[in-house]
């Protein structure tokens, strides 16, 4: 089945392959895509207050691959491989502070990966606002289950403080640069194949 130029996602646009072909590459795509989350979460970048990871690229995979190699990649952790930031993983990880943000996290790459489907990867303008919606959709997982687990024993400030704030700062420096990149990226493809 042969994709559409105008409603491919970056993926796509390389080692085009049809048949069993395309099956090697979306396993390849989901192997490397787990690794590349699982460097990106070790790697911590220092800012203030809190150091950030540089997970932010889900657009480029679509909604369908996008969603399984997180889920593959939360799979692995919830086995107990040391897949996340830190050295912790397995099931009580999985149901620690980061549990709604890994949730959230699966559905905005499904929504940003739709998203970029319909072209919104395709230009800075459209990817900031593909961004913006996917990093509202993981505090809207996320912070629900912080006030679960926190409200009470540390007050609504400081899980505005732990759960969000201390993060927007690096959550617009990679929005940012994934703004920036995935459409030269595409420009890039573009011009190699006109």
């Amino acid at each position: 089945m042969a994709i559409n130029t105008t409603d491919r996602v970056l993926s796509e646009a390389f080692w085009p392959a049809e048949g069993n072909s395309l099956w090697i590459k979306r396993a390849v795509l989901v192997v490397l895509g787990v690794v590349a989350l699982s460097i990106c979460a070790k790697i911590r970048v220092p800012i203030w207050p809190v150091p950030a990871t540089l997970q932010t690229f889900g657009a480029t995979f679509g909604f369908r691959l996008g969603v399984v190699t997180l889920l593959a990649y939360i799979a692995l952790g919830a086995l107990g491989v040391a897949v996340f930031a830190g050295d912790s993983a397995g099931l009580a990880y999985l149901a620690g502070p980061t549990a709604g943000y890994l949730i959230g996290f699966v559905v905005a790459v499904a929504v940003v990966g739709s998203l970029a489907r319909q072209g919104w990867d395709r230009g800075v303008a459209s990817m900031v606002g593909a961004l913006l919606i996917g990093n509202a959709i993981i505090y809207a997982f996320g912070m629900p289950w912080m006030f679960y687990l926190f409200l009470e024993s540390k007050g609504f400030a400081w899980v505005m403080q732990w759960g969000m704030t201390n993060f927007l700062f690096a959550d617009a420096l990679k929005l940012a640069l994934a703004a920036l990149l995935v459409p030269a990226l595409w420009k890039l493809v573009g011009d190699a194949r006109a």
